[in-house]
C-alpha cells in the first residue's frame, strides 16, 4: 500500500495553483514525469481521480477540491505546530509577521518596533504594509501572526480588539496656527489649500466622506502616497492636510486644529485569526501593544 507523505499535499496544491504540471514541476524543482508519478500515487492512495487533465488547463474534480481543502488546512496547522515546538518561552529565539494598514507606518509602527526590539532583541519582525482585507487574508491563510488595522466588518475567523481611538484633524504647520480658529469650522476649509492622501489610502475616502456629507469644497491642490511626504510638504509651506492626530506628536512642527464637526472617529484594532497558536513573540508584542498605547495617551476606546 502506498504511503501518502506531505510532499504529496504540495505537490498537489502546486498543480491546482497553476493548473499545469509544468509550471508546478518547475517551482518545485522536479521534473514532469516525477511530478506526474507522484500525484497519481496521491490519487492511489486516496482511492480518487483528483485531477482532471483532459482540457488545456488541470482542473481539480470535486474529490480534488475537497481533498486541497483539507490538505491546504493540515499543511497549514503543521506549520503552526512546528513553530510551536521551536517556540522559547524565555524570547532567546523567534519570529513576529505582523502586517499594518499604511497610515500606522506613520505614527505606531516606529514606536512599537523600537520598544520590541529593546526589549527582545534576539526576535526577528516582519513587517507588511498592506490593505486591511489582504491583512485578514493572509491572518486565515496563517501568513500573518497579527495585523493592526480599524474595526469594522472583519472576514470570518478574523477577531479584533479594540486598540485606541483615531481621531483626524486638520494639520497644518505650527506657524499658521495663531491665525486660525480653533476648532475650524468646516466651511472655512474654501479658503484653504489642501494636500491629501490619494485615493489608494482608507484615509482619503474616511475624508472625502467626511467633506461631501458636510457640503466643504476645499482646493486639492498635492496628492500623495505617502504620509511622510505630506507632513514635509506641510510643515514647509502654507498648505494644510488632514490626517490622525497621533502624528503630530512625533513632529513638533506640526499642529492639529480641530474641524467643526469634527471628522468621525475610528477605533484602531489588533487583529489575529480565531483559534491560531500565539506563539511568546506574538503574545509579548500584545503586552507591549496595549502598553504602548496606554504610555503615550491614545484616546481609549469607546
Amino acid at each position: 500500500m502506498a504511503v501518502l507523505e506531505l510532499r504529496h499535499l504540495r505537490y498537489l496544491l502546486a498543480v491546482a495553483e497553476h493548473g499545469n504540471f509544468t509550471r508546478a514541476a518547475q517551482e518545485l524543482h522536479i521534473s514532469q514525469p516525477t511530478l506526474s508519478q507522484q500525484i497519481r500515487q496521491l490519487e492511489r492512495t486516496v482511492g480518487a481521480q483528483l485531477l482532471d487533465r483532459t482540457g488545456r488547463t488541470v482542473r481539480l474534480t470535486d474529490a480534488g477540491a475537497v481533498y486541497t481543502d483539507h490538505a491546504r488546512r493540515a499543511l497549514r496547522d503543521l506549520a503552526a505546530a512546528e513553530r510551536a515546538v521551536h517556540d522559547v518561552q524565555d524570547l532567546s529565539r523567534g519570529h513576529l509577521r505582523l502586517g499594518v494598514t499604511p497610515t500606522f507606518t506613520a505614527y505606531l509602527v516606529g514606536p512599537l518596533t523600537a520598544e520590541f526590539h529593546t526589549r527582545h532583541p534576539a526576535i526577528n519582525l516582519t513587517l507588511t504594509e498592506t490593505t486591511q482585507d489582504r491583512i485578514e487574508a493572509a491572518l486565515l491563510a496563517d501568513d500573518l501572526d497579527l495585523g493592526i488595522a480599524f474595526a469594522g466588518p472583519h472576514l470570518p475567523g478574523v477577531i479584533a480588539t479594540a486598540l485606541f481611538t483615531e481621531t483626524l484633524s486638520l494639520v497644518t504647520s505650527t506657524p499658521r496656527v495663531q491665525a486660525m480658529p480653533n476648532p475650524l469650522p468646516v466651511h472655512a476649509l474654501k479658503d484653504e489649500q489642501l494636500a491629501l492622501l490619494s485615493g489608494d489610502f482608507a484615509t482619503r475616502s474616511h475624508i472625502d466622506a467626511y467633506f461631501t456629507q458636510h457640503r466643504a469644497t476645499p482646493r486639492i491642490t498635492v496628492e500623495a502616497n505617502s504620509i511622510q511626504a505630506l507632513t514635509e510638504i506641510v510643515q514647509r509651506t502654507h498648505l494644510a492636510t488632514v490626517l490622525p492626530d497621533a502624528i503630530t506628536h512625533d513632529h513638533p512642527h506640526l499642529t492639529p486644529v480641530p474641524l467643526n464637526p469634527s471628522l468621525p472617529t475610528r477605533t484602531v484594532t489588533l487583529l489575529h485569526r480565531e483559534n491560531a497558536y500565539q506563539s511568546a513573540a506574538t503574545r509579548a508584542f500584545i503586552h507591549l501593544t496595549h502598553d504602548l498605547v496606554r504610555t503615550r495617551g491614545y484616546t481609549p476606546p469607546p
